[in-house]
């Protein structure tokens, strides 16, 4: 097992690589970018949508990934579990799918019915949120404090097992930034499968 994250933190280290030269990094304290998304339940989403909420988890998923598929109901709980005090999760599918198929807006649509997502997912259609954002991989996770800025990036946890779970990256950080406190780990490594970019014209 250790075997295969190590190679799923590779393959995120090579769209890493690949995607340095598009976008810099977003760090730490700077503005996170605000984009235009439709979601799966027909409406519109921005940062506006959010505005009462203390804290936005944008979270960069997809259908078919088996990581991202594996933090899935973590991501549910952890919506659910810090709905009522003030933090909103929303979550970007930006896989090209003519690449990924299993990425398409209809899968979406398949996807957040069976798995009844207390979240909106939205559609990164020319991935320029993705790109704002400097995403790499599926999951990605961008915490944005209440000015909007990020306060925290990098992997829900530890372990894609969550019995082997030891360090609750995401969840720490929310407790850190409602109560009024910067969060010890800032930038964590996200691992996942690569974001399916559009091949270069």
């Amino acid at each position: 097992m250790v075997r295969r994250r190590l190679f799923l933190v590779m393959v995120c280290g090579v769209a890493m690589a690949l995607g340095s030269a598009a976008a810099a990094a977003l760090e730490i304290g700077e503005q996170g970018p605000d984009f235009t998304l439709a979601g799966i339940d027909g409406k519109i989403y921005s940062l506006g949508t959010f505005k009462d909420a203390k804290n936005i988890v944008v979270v960069f998923t997809c259908n078919h990934c088996p990581v991202a598929i594996a933090y899935e109901d973590r991501l549910i709980e952890l919506a659910k579990s810090y709905k009522d005090k003030g933090v909103a999760l929303v979550a970007i599918n930006s896989n090209d799918a003519d690449v990924s198929p299993q990425d398409s807006f209809d899968k979406m649509l398949k996807r957040a019915k069976d798995k009844k997502l207390p979240y909106p997912y939205v559609f990164d259609a020319d991935q320029s949120v993705a790109k704002g954002y400097d995403a790499k991989c599926t999951p990605h996770v961008f915490v944005l404090d209440k000015n909007r800025k990020l306060a925290y990036t990098g992997g829900v946890d530890d372990d894609q097992k969550p019995k082997r779970v030891k360090e609750r990256w995401l969840a720490d950080a929310l407790d850190a930034l409602l109560a009024g406190n910067t969060p010890k780990e800032q930038k964590t490594a996200a691992f996942g499968c690569s974001i399916k970019w559009k091949p270069k014209k």
